[in-house]
């Protein structure tokens, strides 16, 4: 289902191949619009509003995808009874794991509205130091699983790449044993 609102920009634009630039701070009034829309609208499908609005439901939003192209990421799930709410600007991995972690179902993404099906292989730990926009503080960020996957998925919007950018061309299904499943 699409969305009846340009809440979020299509992979077709150009926009979302660009390079974000780093999110300047103290926050103008501009960004801020652009940053309370991707709070708005995952916020509305982590309360189970989305077909109420409307929209696809998702757990994250980067800049790029509300016409922001700064470097700024709004995640918001809760996952086996652990709430993950993050608004973080400037965002740089700083470590990973040697493993390799997937979704079993592949990803998706708000801004392909035809999902394409394939693994996309992340690690399956990071830790990502940025400005928490929601404490006003700068943090550190010790994912795994769902979180590492999601806020790798993010961080590379900022980057211009989109997940089906990450999929085998050859064997779109391709795993190892060795890698972790989600």
């Amino acid at each position: 289902m699409k969305p009846k609102t340009n809440w979020v920009l299509d992979d077709n634009n150009p926009i979302l191949r660009e390079k974000a630039i780093p999110l300047t701070l103290p926050v103008n009034k501009q960004d801020q619009k652009l940053i309370n829309r991707m709070v708005k609208y995952v916020d509305a499908s982590y309360e189970n509003q989305a077909t109420a609005l409307n929209i696809r439901s998702g757990i994250a939003l980067a800049g790029p995808q509300v016409g922001l192209n700064k470097q700024v990421i709004y995640v918001h799930f809760s996952e086996n009874g652990i709430e993950h709410k993050y608004l973080i600007a400037n965002p740089k991995v700083v470590a990973t794991s040697a493993d390799f972690a997937y979704l079993s179902r592949g990803e998706g993404c708000l801004s392909v509205s035809q999902d394409i099906k394939g693994i996309v292989k992340r690690r399956n730990k990071i830790i990502v130091n940025a400005y928490d926009l929601l404490t006003k503080q700068n943090i550190g960020i010790d994912a795994i699983g769902l979180l590492a996957i999601c806020l790798q998925h993010e961080i590379d919007h900022l980057s211009g790449v989109l997940y089906y950018d990450r999929i085998d061309r050859l064997n779109p299904e391709h795993t190892l044993q060795e890698w972790i499943k989600y």
